[in-house]
């Protein structure tokens, strides 16, 4: 059976938004948490950023639901050995019900510092150095490191779960999806992509679990829902790599005005017709994900939660129950 999941958006809600939100969905049968690790929004619509780390201290203390980083850039921005220590911290807050979802990251929030933007190539080769810093440190005792990307010296986390913090490895391509298979304990992507998940077995993930996740529009009417999807976040629809390279929230902006409401109404569930959630839920169940993750787009939270407990699971009757 798959486990279905609530996907908090820290692009586009503030911290005590995001925790109320978590208790929501732990209410509304949700069984897992995904929160987003940006430090700018796509776009100023969304106009938000809160620092995922603080916001993970105070969900532990409101739910008892599993969470994951959807997911954690741990090679620019922020140290890998630093990354390491939050983890921990975070696992441990959590009991144990945290893992660490990290990816090669986005221009958008990586940039920040005036380093130049490693190619999708090397991203990855810091991505697999990164991780296996990280790894070393959650073992425990001081690390001292010499890598291609990174430097540690008599590092120590003091302060770690009994047991090391699991790795999620996302990947939106097959190079991504091979690397998530060699050194990931789980994969995580936001595709309904059969053909990356076997990529990800294939390369070693054998049954290691896999994440997917999509976004909605739940609204009485339809094309009010299209409207506020169209509104925060018609960067969603933007082709190629541009998600990766583009720098600021302005460029989104940019970008996004060649993205209509149809394209974004195609795209995205949107309004009072189960049927449609239902759908594309069973692209990702089809694609062979074993859990899966939803983000209600918007300010109408709780509508969507009751919405979705009374009109969509009741169709999807082979989802892991409360």
């Amino acid at each position: 059976m798959v486990s279905i999941g609530y996907f908090l958006s820290s692009e586009e809600f503030g911290p005590r938004e995001l925790v109320r939100q978590a208790t929501l969905a732990e209410r509304a049968g949700f069984t897992r948490l995904w929160i987003s690790d940006h430090y700018h929004p796509w776009n100023r619509q969304q106009g938000n950023s809160p620092f995922v780390w603080s916001v993970i201290g105070a969900l532990s203390e409101r739910t008892s639901l599993p969470i994951t980083t959807a997911v954690t850039c741990p090679t620019v921005r922020i140290h890998p050995a630093v990354i390491a220590q939050a983890a921990a911290t975070a696992a441990v807050q959590c009991e144990g019900r945290f893992t660490l979802g990290v990816g090669s990251g986005e221009a958008l929030n990586e940039h920040i510092f005036g380093d130049a933007w490693p190619t999708a190539d090397v991203r990855l080769s810091m991505l697999e150095e990164a991780v296996e810093l990280i790894r070393a440190l959650h073992r425990g005792g001081p690390v001292s490191y010499q890598g291609k990307h990174y430097t540690v010296d008599q590092a120590e986390v003091f302060t770690r779960p009994p047991q090391p913090v699991p790795i999620y490895v996302s990947g939106f391509g097959p190079k991504a999806a091979a690397l998530a298979g060699r050194i990931g304990d789980g994969f995580a992507c936001v595709q309904p992509n059969a053909d990356l998940i076997r990529t990800f077995r294939e390369s070693g993930g054998d049954d290691r679990p896999t994440q997917g996740g999509f976004k909605v529009c739940y609204a009485p009417d339809e094309q009010e829902a299209v409207a506020t999807a169209h509104r925060l976040w018609p960067n969603e629809q933007l082709p190629g790599e541009l998600a990766q390279v583009l720098p600021t929230p302005r460029h989104f902006e940019q970008a996004s005005t060649l993205v209509t409401p149809e394209m974004v109404a195609e795209a995205v569930p949107c309004g009072p017709d189960p049927q449609r959630y239902v759908d594309q839920l069973r692209t990702y169940l089809d694609a062979g994900y074993d859990e899966v993750y939803v983000q209600q787009i918007g300010p109408d939270q709780d509508q969507f939660f009751e919405f979705w407990t009374e009109h969509v699971l009741p169709r999807v009757p082979e989802l892991v129950p409360a």
